[in-house]
C-alpha cells in the first residue's frame, strides 16, 4: 500500500466533559465522520484507527473496513506508536489525522499528500487572527502573529521519517511535525481550513451542528393484530395495563399489540428492522415476557444512534374492552417507558362496526406512527 491513513481515536476527552469522539454526530459517531472522510479518499488506500481499549469492539464493529483497529496508550504519542506498529509493509506514506476533528475536505487531504510527497513531510496550518501574547510569570510580551500558523491534522510524512520521528520524540512533542522537526526534518506547510476545526468545548460541538445544519426527521409505521387466546389463560395486557374480566391476546410474550405496534414504528423510523428481529417469538427467553421491557430496549437502541422520540400516536382497534378510559394511564406508562413527555403520545382507539374478524370480537388490532429527530 502507498498511503495509509491513521485516525487516531484515544483520547479522553477531558475538556470536553465525555467521549466527545462516542457522542452521535447526525446519525453517526463523530470518529465516523473523519474516518470516512479518509476511507472515501481516492489517493489513501487504507484507514486504520488507534481507539481506548474500552470502545476496541464497538468500533471494530462499526467500521468493518479498517485496515486494523488497535488500542491506544495513555499518551498521543504511545497511541501514535501503536499504529505505526500496525502498518502494513509497503507503506510509503502515512496521514495521521485527530478523530476529534470531522470535517478534513478532499482538498486539504490532496494538499498534505502532495506535500508529504514532494517535501517528505507536509501537515495543514491556519493564520491566527487573534493577538497573542507570551506570558513568562509576571512579565507578558505581544508575539508577531504574522509569523505564527495554529497546526491542524491530517499531517503526513514519509513512513520511515515518521518511524524515526516516533522513536526519538517525548511528550513535550504534541504533534507529528514538532516530531520531526526535532530529528532535523523540515516539513512543508499549506493551507488549512477553517471547517477543519476540532472538538474540544462543547461551544465547538454546536459549531458542528450548525456546519451540517437542521438535523434528519424520520417517521415509522407499526401495526400488531392478535386474536384472543381461550378464557382462563389469562389476562388481556394493552399498552402495559392489564384488563380484568378480558381473556389475555393469543401470543409467545404477553402479546400486547399496541406497544409492540409501538415499538414497530420507532424501530421502522430509524430503519432499525422490527420486534420480530430483536425478540423472536422462537426465543424461551421472551416467553410471557411483558412488552413494556421490548419498548424500553427499542428506546435504548434509538438513543445509542443519536436519535430523539418526536412524538407517537396509536389507534387501537377493538370492540372489547372499552380502551379509551384507561387512555391516560396508558399514555404516561409510555411515555415514562421511552422517556418522554405525556404530550407526546396519543391514544385513540375505535372500533371495526363488527366487520371482519375484529368486528366480531376475535382480536385486537393496533397501529402506530412514531416521528424521530436527530437528537442534539
Amino acid at each position: 500500500m502507498h498511503t495509509v491513513a491513521v485516525l487516531l481515536a484515544a483520547g479522553r476527552s477531558e475538556r470536553f466533559g465525555e467521549d466527545k469522539l462516542a457522542r452521535v454526530l447526525r446519525g453517526k459517531p463523530v470518529w465516523r465522520w473523519a474516518f470516512d472522510a479518509l476511507r472515501d479518499h481516492p489517493r489513501i488506500d487504507a484507514v486504520g484507527v488507534v481507539c481506548s481499549p474500552e470502545g476496541e469492539s464497538s468500533v471494530r464493529e462499526a467500521a468493518p473496513d479498517a485496515l486494523f483497529v488497535v488500542p491506544g496508550g495513555r499518551t498521543r504519542l504511545e497511541s501514535a506508536r501503536c499504529a505505526m506498529r500496525a502498518l502494513p509493509d509497503g507503506t510509503e506514506i502515512v496521514l495521521v489525522h485527530d478523530a476529534a476533528r470531522p470535517f478534513p475536505s478532499a482538498v486539504l487531504i490532496d494538499r498534505v499528500i502532495d506535500g508529504a510527497e514532494a517535501a517528505g513531510a507536509c501537515a495543514p496550518g491556519v493564520p491566527i487572527a487573534d493577538t497573542v501574547k507570551e506570558r513568562a510569570g509576571d512579565m507578558v510580551r505581544t508575539l508577531d502573529r504574522s509569523r505564527l500558523v495554529a497546526m491542524q491534522t491530517p499531517q503526513a510524512a514519509r513512513r520511515e521519517l515518521l518511524a524515526r520521528a516516533y522513536e526519538l520524540a517525548d511528550e513535550s512533542h504534541t504533534d507529528e511535525m514538532s516530531m520531526l522537526e526535532a530529528t532535523g526534518v523540515a516539513p512543508c506547510i499549506v493551507a488549512g481550513e477553517a471547517l477543519n476545526f476540532k472538538l474540544t468545548t462543547p461551544d465547538d460541538w454546536e459549531r458542528a451542528r450548525a456546519h451540517l445544519g437542521v438535523g434528519e426527521t424520520r417517521t415509522g409505521i407499526g401495526y400488531d393484530v392478535h386474536a384472543f387466546a381461550p378464557p382462563g389463560e389469562g389476562v388481556l395486557v394493552l399498552g402495559g395495563e392489564r384488563f380484568e374480566g378480558t381473556p389475555r391476546l393469543a401470543g409467545h410474550s404477553d402479546a400486547d399489540a399496541l406497544l409492540h405496534a409501538v415499538c414497530d414504528a420507532l424501530l421502522g423510523a430509524a430503519a432499525l428492522g422490527d420486534i420480530g428481529q430483536h425478540f423472536p417469538n422462537k426465543d424461551p427467553r421472551w416467553k410471557d415476557c411483558d412488552s413494556t421491557m421490548f419498548l424500553a430496549e427499542a428506546a435504548r437502541m434509538l438513543k445509542e444512534r443519536g436519535w430523539r422520540i418526536v412524538n407517537i400516536d396509536a389507534t387501537v382497534i377493538a370492540e372489547t374492552p372499552q380502551v379509551m378510559p384507561r387512555a391516560e394511564s396508558i399514555r404516561g406508562r409510555i411515555a415514562d417507558t421511552v422517556g418522554i413527555c405525556v404530550d407526546r403520545v396519543s391514544i385513540k382507539a375505535t372500533t371495526n362496526e363488527q366487520l371482519g374478524a375484529l368486528g366480531r370480537g376475535e382480536g385486537i388490532a393496533a397501529y402506530a406512527v412514531a416521528t424521530l429527530a436527530e437528537a442534539p
